[in-house]
């Protein structure tokens, strides 16, 4: 993994992202605006919190959540021992997005955090 996938990069991405999210603005009317207000929330369009806006975001295959980006877990197939990281469930996520739990020893969703795929 080189470039615009590289953990440093990722993790800049999300918190660029979870600053942008947080921000709101003032409307003429006076109104405090924010992006829960304004977003796409296609399983709860009625009363929308942060996290049931859908934000496409590679980051989303890890629920925007640092934990599940940063962790690491010891992985065994046949004889060979290794480590699963963000890397192994990326590949994962990638071939298979639909998965609520991916076969790594991480065992994360690559859904979205809003629930989607």
């Amino acid at each position: 993994f080189s470039g615009v996938l590289r953990e440093e990069v990722l993790l800049a991405l999300l918190e660029l992202q979870e600053k942008l999210a947080n921000i709101t603005v003032v409307a003429p009317t006076g109104k405090v605006v924010a992006l829960n207000d304004v977003c796409y929330a296609p399983l709860n369009p009625e009363a929308p919190t942060l996290g049931d806006c859908c934000v496409n975001s590679v980051t989303q295959y890890f629920q925007n959540n640092l934990t599940h980006l940063t962790m690491v877990a010891p992985q065994t197939a046949g004889k060979e021992t290794g480590t699963a990281d963000w890397r192994d469930h990326l590949i994962y996520c990638v071939n298979s997005p639909l998965s609520f739990k991916d076969i790594t020893a991480l065992e994360l969703s690559c859904m979205a955090q809003y629930g989607g795929p």
